[in-house]
């Protein structure tokens, strides 16, 4: 109970409703993306250019930039989602402050942001954006430094997807794969893979030198790998449409999957296990098709979802 003189005005009311109403969005929001297979975390802007180095930057003035341009937080990633939601609840007074300030219509200074490719990081304004995405503000001020960097970064990008794009650069630039075989897509989904694929050349490598009696030349070997050991597996996952049960996949993942299914069946059986046993194993035992329980849990959400939010 608050004493007469304490009560808390009308703002001051809406505001801890409204905060309040975010932090739980932010509850239900997390459960969505965890069910779609979405990133919802804000990137840190360090860890990025980790993975992107920094060619330059140079300050472009203030622009009016999209507030769901913004993807990451130099130093506050861990205190907002994706959407910029708050995941703490001591941002609650700043975030409330912000909040009242846009409803008695104080004119709040720019943000800061740095610019990279067509995405932007916060330098300082965390919190007034996180009040700007809620109000459905689509755009908002912001001081931009622009920083130069190879690659591409843009609202959908993430971690584990700017690791998969160096792996798969270097990947390229070691085998020529990608001028070899032009418009096939040797990508990964899962960092870390690509390693075993050039062990797995190098092994061919070997085999091929043993049988012809000669030095084998890189082209030869990267070659032989995708004619006699990648090829023969992917024809067999398309006959068995094997990607339609593992969604968001791709060929490669199921192509080291697989040949890990078929030693570890021979292992387990103690004799020869061929391409196709080992495929249809895999699928049988790994399919990640949609069940009907799950589809009641999504509808659950769903209505549980808009009856919170009216």
């Amino acid at each position: 109970m608050y004493d007469k003189e304490d009560k808390p005005d009308l703002f001051t009311q809406q505001s801890r409703l409204d905060f309040s109403n975010a932090y739980q969005k932010r509850f239900w929001r997390s459960i969505f993306t965890w069910l779609q297979n979405k990133n919802n975390e804000l990137l840190p802007y360090e860890e990025v250019l980790k993975h992107i180095p920094m060619r330059g930057q140079n300050y472009i003035g203030v622009k009016q930039i999209e507030t769901d341009k913004i993807i990451g937080s130099v130093s506050r990633y861990h205190d907002f989602d994706r959407a910029f939601l708050p995941k703490q609840t001591h941002t609650r007074s700043r975030w409330e402050s912000i909040d009242r300030a846009h409803f008695k219509q104080i004119i709040l200074p720019p943000i800061e942001v740095y610019k990279i490719g067509d995405a932007y990081f916060i330098k300082d304004g965390n919190h007034r954006v996180s009040v700007a995405r809620e109000k459905g503000q689509a755009f908002i001020d912001a001081y931009v430094t622009e920083v130069h960097t190879p690659g591409h970064v843009d609202k959908d990008t993430d971690l584990n997807k700017l690791v998969l794009e160096q792996e798969y650069l270097e990947f390229l630039k070691e085998t020529n794969l990608d001028k070899l075989y032009p418009g096939e897509d040797f990508r990964f989904t899962l960092p870390g893979q690509y390693d075993k694929i050039l062990q797995h050349i190098s092994v061919h490598r070997w085999f091929m030198g043993e049988k012809l009696n000669r030095p084998i030349s890189d082209e030869e070997a990267v070659r032989g790998w995708y004619r006699e050991v990648y090829q023969p597996l992917l024809r067999i996952i398309q006959k068995h449409d094997i990607l339609r049960n593992f969604p968001h996949r791709t060929p490669m993942d199921l192509y080291l999957w697989i040949l890990e299914h078929r030693w570890y069946l021979a292992e387990e059986q103690k004799r020869r296990v061929s391409l196709e046993s080992a495929a249809l194993h895999f699928t049988k035992q790994f399919s990640k098709r949609p069940f009907l329980h799950f589809r009641q849990i999504w509808h659950w959400l769903i209505k549980k979802t808009n009856r919170h939010n009216k």
